[in-house]
């Protein structure tokens, strides 16, 4: 990246790893991809995913919308895979609603019940209702016995008190036995204002009614007390008295304002409907506010701060320019030397400083949602299904680096959504995620498939296509004769079980080391067919050639490969057939070596971040596709795990995996995590992996997608791969009623004559048993079209269960 405004050497290689001519910066660069106030900007929980949209992009935002409002929106921490933009956690789990009936019929019971007793208790039908009463009052004040009424003033006071307390305690015990809480949740407070401050008014003004005519027990009692406190003196003042009715009154009617929300209904209608301040992308920020830049200014550098916060303000920066920025700042503060030249890049050119080598600051089009700031691509929504947890239902499904950095298997039919729905969001992920100078991609589909347009990437390879600008390096880009004899030999035979690929690496490396000592490159496709072969002719230039320069120990190597040639068990005529796939009129000087060659190397992918595609000829060459796939996925594994700076992370997008994993490759797979890489692997079927490596190759990804359509078999490895857990299951046995009295059995008779059934009781057993997540079949015959089944993990350990997800990227 141009980090502080000089595009500076490359390393060793670097040279060969071209790209196309840099534009130069737009006027005006595309903008934010969720603006505020529009409904894209919404939280995804709380939006109905639909079917994707065919041809208009998706969540492109009108001219000049800020990305201020977009930079200050939470994204607080989750558990993998769930999109953090805009989350909002879910309401708490009800374990069981009732329903409206049965609870306006508990309501309607309770009440019932608590007006008979109180009109018992008025009306003295209950007996020793006064005993607790004359326990803690004088006895003069009451008539003798237990029935015995007041016999004083200040006895009938108390009673007076005692009976406003049971009534409010009768009120508490029907509220809570009724469930008037909910019922009023459920019919009032849901229906949101201005119905609940209306039926909250209704109910204030009928219930001051009732206090008012001293039907409710409240203002007599409220005297009472007041009097006893303060002296019945206190009333000869109608100011005074006023004033406690005006307070009954406000106490009255202080409950039903909290419950109808007068208050806020009030402020509302004040503002003028308008949106929180926080909402607000006009709004006035804070100075620790994410579009302030407070790592620049707690760094110093504040007029660098400053412009960049006009350049968000103004519109004149995207999603894609901020992460990138941010991303220049972290490794400028790793080399202080080089903050002085970002800065001064900065207040030069603003937003497009520290470009990306392309000149490139977006995508030309995007078909996800992607959140470049945490670097996630919402590619669905989790299904209201049983089978996920509840947290997880109807929130957003995003990948991230540190899920792909486990890898990623998904495994589907044609038309289940594999590359348009999974694979192609991903590959859009970590094309911006390299444009702000953090990923590296290479994408290898077949010539065709909807990985992206050309715009999108810097190195377009168009395997036998004329127009192709580069072409693949089948060596990889090393020097080491050894080296590049494992990987090619683990290309071309290592989905060959009868074959030992480290006896076809010895074989390749006895002819690589002196065919490179001899012309100073490795052997082109013909030429390494003819030495495979054991063609005379070129063993004996071969040898010449090394006779004259004098390398005594490559001589040896080629003797050594003429005694063996021919013996059995012998790798070369293996080799040479799969060689002769690719020594095709389609691909002639396509695998060049010499000086005139253009391949692009792989390794440079590891060093800068590079956006490639790789278009296989899969209509036309099936075989040569796969063993060129089959190649890419040795050398990626083999020259990541050599990487000595991982700090770029760099991830393999094979959209057609089939016939392409070999033993070899599961390990390096699985070492991927460790560097700062990671693989996704699109499958048919597991079928297309040879069946010694099903478990080990399940067992090395952590992140694996069933795609709808898939058969029993599949979903077997799946559900072995996932695991089991414990439930509660409920088992209901019925059992005929048997009666020993005459008449019971005659109304037993009577029943089974009139509905034709036996009398019978039920036997419920509940007990925790331990099921697989997702059975076989359910994973064949359950999942809807257009969903997956997804379990993902991160490279820090942390999993999330098998998730149905709704697949709309």
């Amino acid at each position: 990246m141009d980090d502080d405004g000089t595009r500076g050497g490359r390393g060793p290689g670097a040279d060969r790893a071209p790209g196309p001519a840099a534009p130069p910066p737009p006027a005006h660069p595309p903008r934010v991809p969720h603006p505020a106030g529009s409904a894209s900007a919404l939280p995804v929980e709380h939006r109905q995913a639909g079917p994707a949209p065919a041809a208009p992009p998706v969540d492109q935002p009108a001219p000049g919308a800020p990305v201020d409002a977009w930079l200050r929106t939470p994204r607080p921490q989750q558990e993998p895979g769930v999109w953090r933009y805009g989350y909002t956690p879910p309401p708490p789990e009800e374990s069981e609603r009732v329903s409206d009936r049965s609870l306006l019929v508990g309501a309607l019971i309770a009440l019932l019940s608590a007006l008979l007793l109180w009109s018992l208790w008025r009306n003295g039908y209950l007996p020793y209702r006064l005993v607790p009463l004359k326990l803690f009052t004088p006895g003069e004040w009451w008539n003798p016995g237990t029935s015995g009424g007041p016999r004083t003033i200040e006895g009938s006071d108390a009673l007076t008190v005692y009976e406003a307390i049971l009534f409010g305690l009768l009120v508490y015990g029907c509220g809570r036995i009724g469930n008037f809480s909910e019922l009023f949740r459920r019919h009032v407070a849901e229906r949101g204002q201005p119905f609940l401050a209306l039926a909250a008014a209704v109910a204030a003004g009928l219930t001051q009614l009732l206090v008012w005519k001293e039907t409710l027990p409240v203002v007599r009692p409220v005297l009472v007390l007041v009097a006893s406190i303060a002296g019945g003196e206190i009333y000869q003042s109608q100011t005074v008295v006023n004033v406690i009715y005006g307070l009954i009154a406000a106490a009255v009617l202080w409950p039903f304002a909290r419950l109808g929300r007068w208050r806020e209904l009030i402020a509302a209608r004040r503002g003028g409907g308008t949106a929180p301040a926080t909402a607000d992308p006009s709004a006035p920020a804070t100075t620790t506010s994410a579009d302030q830049w407070p790592e620049l200014r707690a760094a110093g550098w504040t007029d660098a701060a400053d412009t960049l916060t006009a350049e968000v303000r103004t519109g004149r920066m995207n999603d894609v320019d901020v992460a990138r920025l941010r991303h220049a700042w972290r490794l400028a503060t790793r080399r202080p030397d080089r903050l002085g030249p970002l800065a001064e890049s900065v207040l030069r050119t603003g937003g497009a400083a520290a470009l990306h080598p392309s000149g490139h600051r977006d995508l030309p089009r995007r078909t996800a949602r992607h959140d470049v700031l945490t670097g996630q691509v919402r590619i669905g929504r989790c299904a209201d299904d049983p089978h996920n947890p509840y947290v997880r239902r109807g929130t957003g499904l995003a990948l991230d680096p540190a899920l792909l950095g486990t890898s990623l298997l998904a495994v589907g039919p044609p038309g289940a959504g594999k590359s348009a729905r999974l694979v192609r969001p991903a590959v859009e992920a970590l094309a911006l995620r390299a444009l702000a100078g953090q990923a590296a991609v290479l994408a290898v589909g077949g010539a065709g498939e909807p990985l992206g347009p050309d715009d999108a990437f810097d190195v377009v390879v168009r395997v036998g296509h004329p127009g192709s600008a580069h072409d693949i390096d089948l060596y990889g880009g090393t020097t080491d004769p050894d080296e590049a004899a494992a990987v090619l030999a683990e290309g071309l035979v290592g989905d060959v079980g009868s074959l030992d690929s480290r006896r076809a690496a010895t074989v390749l490396a006895q002819l690589l080391g002196p065919y490179r000592a001899a012309h100073g490159h490795f052997p082109s496709v013909p030429e390494l067919r003819e030495l495979l072969d054991g063609t005379p002719a070129a063993f004996a230039g071969l040898r010449a050639s090394l006779e004259a320069a004098g390398h005594h120990a490559m001589l040896r190597e080629l003797d050594a490969r003429s005694r063996q040639a021919g013996g059995p068990g012998d790798p070369a005529p293996a080799l040479a057939d799969r060689v002769a796939l690719l020594d095709r009129p389609t691909f002639a000087g396509f695998f060049a070596t010499g000086p005139d060659a253009r391949p692009f190397e792989l390794r440079a992918l590891g060093q800068y971040p590079l956006r490639v595609r790789v278009d296989l000829p899969e209509r036309g060459h099936a075989e040569a596709s796969r063993l060129l796939t089959r190649l890419l996925l040795a050398q990626f594994t083999a020259i990541t795990a050599a990487r000595t700076d991982t700090s770029l992370f760099v991830c393999l997008v094979l959209d057609d995996a089939t016939h392409a994993v070999t033993a070899e490759t599961v390990r390096g797979i699985r070492r991927l995590r460790s560097v700062n890489a990671g693989a996704v692997l699109a499958l048919r079927t597991v079928d297309d992996v040879p069946e010694p490596l099903h478990t080990p190759l399940l067992g090395a990804v952590g992140c694996t997608a069933a795609f709808s359509g898939i058969t029993t078999w599949d979903g077997k490895r799946f559900a072995e791969a996932w695991g089991k857990e414990w439930v509660e299951t409920r088992e209901v046995a019925q059992h005929t009623v048997f009666a020993d009295q005459p008449f019971t059995r005659a109304l037993h008779a009577l029943r089974k004559l009139v509905t034709g059934k036996a009398v019978t009781t039920d036997a419920v057993t509940v007990r925790q048993v331990e099921k697989e997540r997702w059975s076989a079949s359910e994973l064949a015959y359950a999942v809807p079209s257009g969903h997956a089944v997804i379990r993902l993990a991160n490279v820090d350990g942390e999993h999330a269960p098998p998730l149905l997800v709704h697949l709309d990227g």
